[in-house]
């Protein structure tokens, strides 16, 4: 009796692992979460930094690409390649290229020195630039003063020699060039408020964006017109989208 029993009990757990296909107002379902073992192995993407790695990558692996491929700009920092549809009607994800830039991060408030600091490293040169250096780094503590402040023009106190000051005009808006996007192309150009707070007594800073991010769509644009023409070679095989 007890080898019989055994052998039931055997019998049941066998079955309650099975897995059970219904049908449900037209609809198959399964009790079992079932994985697949004949799918096709999906290759680990790569991950660069550069144009020229992605490039380099599309030139000199082709043995490694489908008959159509997609390289998606999803971000001025951003792109992915990766296949068209296979015969599942799944794509696989050859490469990751994320752009290594500075981080810098408009709309906020910063201190003297890390706003300085921040313009020198992280921006293109520009008169514009040189001009909101020359204002911040000649700003003096306890003196800062905001004369009609009306959203557009800003007054500040900056030291001008030994124990001399002047009232300046701030200039507003001004066209600055951040590093946001990869560097082998040219890096757009957008309209920022420059303004100051002194109300503690110690000079803040900040760059408040004016553009919309319409530079988002320059420089997506300029990622493209920079893929086509180095992979021009290549055909049709190629979609880019931006």
């Amino acid at each position: 009796m007890i080898k019989e029993a055994m052998k039931y009990v055997t019998e049941l757990k066998e079955q309650a692992m099975e897995p059970k296909i219904v049908e449900i107002n037209g609809r198959t379902y399964c009790d079992k979460e079932l994985r697949r073992y004949d799918v096709n192995e999906k290759a680990s993407p790569l991950t660069v930094s550069t144009l020229t790695a992605l490039v380099d990558y599309i030139k000199g692996c082709t043995e490694e690409l489908r008959d159509k491929m997609i390289i998606q700009i999803k971000s001025p920092s951003e792109i992915t390649l990766i296949s068209g549809l296979d015969e599942e009607r799944n794509r696989e994800k050859l490469i990751t290229v994320e752009a290594d830039l500075p981080h810098f991060k408009a709309n906020r408030w910063v201190t003297q020195d890390k706003f300085i600091l921040e313009l020198q490293s992280m921006f293109v040169k520009t008169s514009d630039l040189e001009a909101i250096m020359k204002v911040a780094g000649n700003i003096e503590a306890k003196t800062t003063a905001n004369y009609g402040d009306d959203g557009v023009t800003q007054k500040t106190t900056i030291q001008q020699g030994v124990a001399s000051r002047a009232d300046v005009i701030v200039p507003n808006p001004v066209s600055l060039i951040p590093y946001r996007t990869f560097l082998e192309i040219t890096q757009p150009e957008s309209s920022f408020v420059f303004r100051i707070d002194g109300s503690d007594n110690i000079p803040e800073f900040t760059l408040i964006e004016a553009d919309g991010g319409l530079w988002v769509n320059q420089a997506k644009a300029e990622i493209k017109k920079y893929l086509e023409k180095n992979l021009k070679e290549l055909g049709t095989n190629i979609v880019i989208m931006a």
